[in-house]
């Protein structure tokens, strides 16, 4: 018997391989589809949600602050406290940020929405996959007689196509309930 090493790296099956491409190709598809406005947007909020941005900021109010305050000789304050000047531009920049930060997130959103979409129609296809092959399973059994098989409630239950519909207005109708009960 072959006993793997748990330290040695297992190969990846060709099947798990091709998914993965398919999955690289529709992120790469969804990148090269983002319009310049997308594009500009997820720069600004990335860069907006950096260190980089924040150590930025940090050197701008403290310069800003030393100059206004007139801690450093020969630049002359511009905007003496209470710094009215740097409250506008934080207040616009606040705005812009605050923008491009949620075209990002609805751009991302969607491409959640969508993947979530994916994920629905292959669990779908996997109940139907799953049903049929519990059919099959026990008609091979019944017909070859195999002693020691039992029909019981829940492989009839799990055997029966499932109703995704009856499914979706009970989870929408227990939701509901809960929402309410905790209101």
């Amino acid at each position: 018997m072959n006993v793997a090493n748990n330290n040695e790296p297992r190969q990846i099956p060709d099947t798990v391989q091709t998914n993965i491409r398919s999955v690289a190709e529709m992120e790469i598809a969804l990148e090269k589809s983002r319009s310049v406005s997308d594009r500009i947007a997820d720069l600004i909020g990335g860069f907006s949600g950096s260190m980089a941005f924040v150590a930025l900021h940090v050197l701008w109010f403290v310069a800003w602050f030393l100059i206004n305050t007139g801690l450093i000789p020969g630049i002359p304050r511009f905007d003496p406290y209470p710094f009215i000047l740097l409250a506008m531009i934080v207040s616009v920049e606040g705005v812009l940020l605050s923008t491009f930060v949620l075209m990002k997130q609805n751009r991302m959103q969607k491409r959640i929405d969508l993947r979530d979409q994916l994920n629905l129609q292959i669990d779908l296809l996997a109940e139907k996959e799953v049903t049929k092959s519990l059919q099959l399973l026990a008609a091979i059994c019944e017909h070859l007689e195999i002693k020691g098989f039992k029909k019981d409630r829940e492989l009839d239950e799990l055997a029966n196509t499932t109703s995704v519909d009856m499914i979706a207005k009970r989870v929408q109708s227990d939701l509901s309930e809960d929402s309410n009960a905790g209101a």
